[in-house]
């Protein structure tokens, strides 16, 4: 479920409007790419061919392998024309076949959960089964980093079939080799071999077609290590874009951390040596800030409930010099989260805030059972939780204990009299998670529901 909330990096350089392609609203970081973070471009009659498709318009991320650092530069927002040509079109058979939705996992309604689309390139429609073979094991990867592991129940994730021309993604496995591919992943983006590129208007196309999409992963067909981050907001509704290569074992993380973008809203904690000091206002994400460990306690900033404790990713929680790109003038709350470095994990602010965001897509109580109309005293009302959370039930405002913590109820059942009269039956569930201390993000971790029975 999306909930349309917005958040911008501030930075010393306004963001730059780019130009609207293929339905979607582009806004690059310019502040985000410094100079020497940008590889050389390409040269000759490579460079001229693709002119025109290479004007850079969308800020990405790349990971120049397992366990590093990422960066940051600017890329076309299509695939350069010299690397997406069509040999063929597709056969009746594989049209047919092009853009069909599957799921792999159903928790609940589209307004209930946060929904997480895969999209595949480089499958031919022979190999549509390996892409969703993929996408579930990718998702596995996924769920399987904290927060996500404890709150599965709140995800749905689908696929979107893509079918390609040819197997396999260009730049793979040298930057000489050009597949035919929907949506035209290929390696070297900006002379960088890992940084793995799409044509972000066709990817759109893709992820509209599924019933929701709040967060959207493109596996490319691929075992060579390989992925990417796209600032962006789309018309469909999703924050960013992660790209991966579909059988690199390091792969999930590339996507995880970008969700700490798009969900969480956290900074980088990284840093180029070459920025300098940070002399701007204080930033708005929460996991960066211009005061110390000593400030954010006596003015109750940022992390401050969170100081002194041991964090999942080793340490303790403080203030750590250098963040959001800058090396000095920003700190972080932590020395080496995964918003830092590939394969750690998420520090405890960034938990909070990842928690959040689930939230802010998802809700603490989802229910199949419509509300649009009257439910009979017999009829069975179910509702869904996440583990761990409290339930409870009311009648027409009084709570009924003996029902607390019950998944399916009767109105009969929880005492609704058959007296003639209509009647308001109502769940509540609230997250308890220690998690999240922050009391303005704890109010997102609370939802209800309210029938009216029939006498």
């Amino acid at each position: 479920m999306r909930r349309r909330i917005r958040s911008r990096i501030r930075s010393r350089i306004p963001l730059r409007t780019a130009a609207v392609a293929g339905g979607i609203a582009l806004a690059a970081a310019a502040a985000m790419t410094a100079p020497a973070t940008a590889s050389p471009g390409a040269s000759g009659s490579a460079a001229a061919a693709d002119a025109t498709s290479s004007r850079r318009a969308l800020d990405v991320e790349y990971f120049t392998g397992p366990g590093g650092h990422p960066r940051h530069t600017e890329v076309p927002a299509a695939t350069p024309e010299r690397l997406a040509r069509a040999a063929r079109s597709l056969s009746a058979k594989e049209a047919a076949a092009d853009g069909q939705v599957g799921s792999v996992v159903d928790n609940g309604t589209t307004a209930d959960k946060l929904d997480v689309v895969f999209i595949g390139d480089g499958y031919t429609a022979g190999q549509q089964g390996d892409f969703h073979a993929d996408a579930r094991s990718k998702w596995e990867q996924m769920s399987a980093v904290q927060p996500y592991a404890s709150y599965k129940d709140l995800f749905n994730v689908w696929t979107v079939d893509a079918v390609s021309n040819q197997s396999g993604v260009s730049g793979d496995p040298s930057r000489d080799v050009v597949k035919d591919t929907a949506l035209g992943s290929y390696f070297w983006c900006d002379d960088i071999e890992r940084l793995l590129c799409v044509d972000t208007a066709k990817v759109e196309s893709y992820a509209a077609k599924a019933p929701q999409a709040d967060l959207v992963v493109v596996l490319s067909n691929s075992t060579k290590y390989g992925g990417a981050g796209y600032t962006l907001t789309s018309q469909v509704g999703y924050d960013g874009i992660a790209t991966a290569a579909s059988d690199h074992a390091d792969s999930d993380q590339i996507a995880v951390h970008e969700t700490g973008h798009s969900l969480g809203k956290l900074a980088d904690e990284y840093f180029y040596p070459e920025y300098g000091t940070y002399t701007g206002a204080e930033p708005d994400e929460s996991n960066a800030t211009k005061l110390s460990a000593a400030q954010l306690t006596a003015q109750q900033k940022k992390w401050y409930r969170w100081i002194g404790q041991t964090s999942p990713d080793g340490g303790t929680v403080g203030a750590y010099e250098g963040g959001r790109y800058y090396p000095k003038g920003i700190n972080r709350p932590t020395d080496n989260s995964i918003m830092r470095t590939l394969g750690r994990e998420f520090n405890l602010p960034g938990r909070e805030a990842m928690i959040a965001g689930f939230y802010r897509h998802a809700g603490a109580l989802s229910s199949r059972t419509a509300t649009a109309k009257a439910v009979k005293r017999s009829a069975a009302i179910e509702v869904d939780v996440p583990k761990g959370a409290s339930l409870k039930w009311y009648v027409d405002g009084t709570e009924v204990t003996a029902a607390n913590g019950k998944t399916s109820v009767t109105p009969a059942g929880l005492g609704v009299p058959s007296d003639g009269t209509t009647h308001k039956v109502t769940a509540k569930a609230t997250d308890g998670t220690s998690a999240v201390k922050d009391p303005a993000l704890r109010k997102l971790l609370s939802g209800s529901r309210t029938w009216k029975v029939t006498g």
